[in-house]
């Protein structure tokens, strides 16, 4: 009975999110920190339930772990949000008015239309830019820290270099007029199974769940660290469908995860990660 419960915790998560957005009142809709408030409630419910019924002894967090994680949340909420909000959602949304560009009638849709638009919208332009990092030196470069993380847990989706957290937050969602409750409902739903999809939790959701939406058995099988060769796939960081439309699914699970001999980079080698070379190279020559 508690693993058939556990099954459950990923759909009935995002059910209560759909709900509380559904019925919310306008004050907190119009209110910009619920949605925060929403998305670290869920992310705090996820990783209890690390320390409740974990999936690997391995992935077990520990005290540098869960302070790393921390500061990445944070750094995600406030630096790369901001961020995304001056240089790409505040530039596309005035290049839509300036455009003549409308779509009033969005908001007019049902709410889980709407919700469900906003999710395909934004993991359709994720899952391209996940897999072209994987097919770009170049970008693959800012993707790798990422990838040698050397357990998952439900925090670790934050973590990676600044550039690449920039690029993979990038979306066409302010080009609709969506209502908002329907937007904010889809951000905090997919950020709930991307907490699911990083978490050391023995949770296994129904058929029809993991059909459309990754899992943590898809995700830690991109995270493997058998090769570089055996990432590549299971793009979807939340949709798993894209995956299965375009060749790029595999079914399996990875109990063993990380990059380059599992080598586990501190937050300063994070963010340098993509001159590493150049500075070893620079150092290099120095030392001549």
């Amino acid at each position: 009975m508690k693993q058939y419960l556990f099954d459950l915790l990923p759909p009935a998560t995002v059910a209560a999110i759909l709900t509380f957005w559904y019925f919310a009142p306008v004050a907190w809709v119009d209110t910009w920190w619920t949605i925060t408030v929403v998305g670290l409630v869920a992310l705090a419910f996820v990783q209890m339930m690390e320390w409740v019924h974990e999936r690997h002894e391995g992935w077990r967090i520990n005290r540098q772990e869960f302070l790393t994680d921390v500061f990445y949340v944070a750094f995600g909420i406030t630096v790369i949000g901001w961020f995304a909000d001056n240089f790409a959602d505040s530039p596309i949304a005035s290049a839509k008015e300036a455009l003549g560009i409308s779509t009033p009638w969005l908001a007019s849709l049902p709410f889980l239309v709407q919700v469900a638009l906003v999710m395909l919208l934004f993991e359709f332009g994720q899952y391209w830019m996940h897999r072209w990092m994987h097919n770009n030196s170049i970008l693959w470069s800012t993707h790798a820290p990422h990838h040698h993380v050397t357990q998952l847990n439900a925090m670790k989706g934050y973590i990676g270099n600044p550039i690449e957290l920039f690029l993979i937050s990038l979306s066409v969602i302010a080009l609709f007029e969506f209502d908002k409750a329907a937007r904010f409902a889809a951000v905090n739903s997919l950020g709930a199974i991307s907490y699911y999809a990083h978490a050391n939790v023995r949770a296994d959701p129904p058929k029809w769940f993991s059909f459309f939406f990754t899992t943590i058995r898809h995700h830690s099988l991109h995270h493997t660290a058998l090769s570089f060769e055996d990432t590549r796939c299971n793009y979807g960081n939340c949709v798993i469908l894209f995956d299965r439309m375009y060749g790029t699914f595999r079914e399996g699970e990875s109990s063993v995860v990380g990059q380059d001999e599992r080598k586990r980079l501190s937050i300063r080698e994070q963010f340098l990660f993509p001159i590493l070379p150049w500075l070893e190279r620079r150092r290099a020559r120095m030392a001549k």
